[in-house]
């Protein structure tokens, strides 16, 4: 399991966005910064700044994933045919912490990532602990009888701030099929990214 590095809000003040759409985020109240110098003036960004921010914003949004994971799927892009930068969203989206956290399974993607590892989800009937596992169009994703009746599962899917989008299509509350790869405008992210700048961050 990939251990959270920073606090949970901390990269939705240093953005200045509310990253992960949640109700709570304190930039909903303040826009600055975190600490002691987080309402100093912000000086005009480098295009390497630029490119660096959209990095770090699409990383934390996908639960701060490692640099080496994060680079592994930017190779993968490259390496495929069409836009990289498309290829890179349908990548992360196939995450199966991510289709988990899509389903609604969990209220969060650090929360979706635990149900994993703990072996509480299984992809065409097989348990699997792997969040970085690629999920196929048409794989069935399921949780497992335990999970089903874990408060914490039952919080995510009674969430009003967001949908299921349409790329993954529930049968009954337990039960999700990833019906396609999405293209970034299908995407439902709270704020706008920039997956064509992280592109051009690694290909320096």
């Amino acid at each position: 399991m990939t251990k959270r590095t920073s606090a949970k809000y901390k990269l939705d003040r240093r953005m200045g966005e509310n990253v992960f759409g949640r109700p709570k985020s304190p930039v909903n109240r303040r826009e600055y910064g975190p600490g002691q110098h987080g309402q100093r003036r912000k000086g005009k960004l480098s295009d390497y700044g630029i490119q660096l921010r959209a990095k770090q914003k699409l990383k934390g949004y996908y639960g701060d994933i490692t640099e080496k994971q994060f680079k592994k799927n930017y190779t993968q892009a490259t390496a495929m045919k069409g836009d990289a930068s498309q290829n890179l969203i349908g990548l992360l989206e196939r995450r199966l912490d991510m289709v988990v956290y899509r389903a609604k399974f969990a209220p969060t993607i650090w929360a979706a990532r635990q149900l994993v590892s703990h072996g509480h989800i299984r992809v065409n009937g097989v348990k699997c602990n792997i969040a970085s596992r690629k999920v196929d169009v048409n794989d069935v994703v399921e949780l497992g009888s335990k999970a089903q009746e874990m408060a914490l599962v039952i919080e995510a899917q009674s969430l009003a701030e967001r949908d299921i989008p349409d790329y993954v299509v529930p049968d009954g509350t337990s039960k999700v099929t990833f019906t396609r790869v999405p293209k970034l405008d299908e995407v439902p992210y709270p704020v706008r990214m920039e997956p064509n700048l992280v592109i051009e961050f690694y290909s320096r």
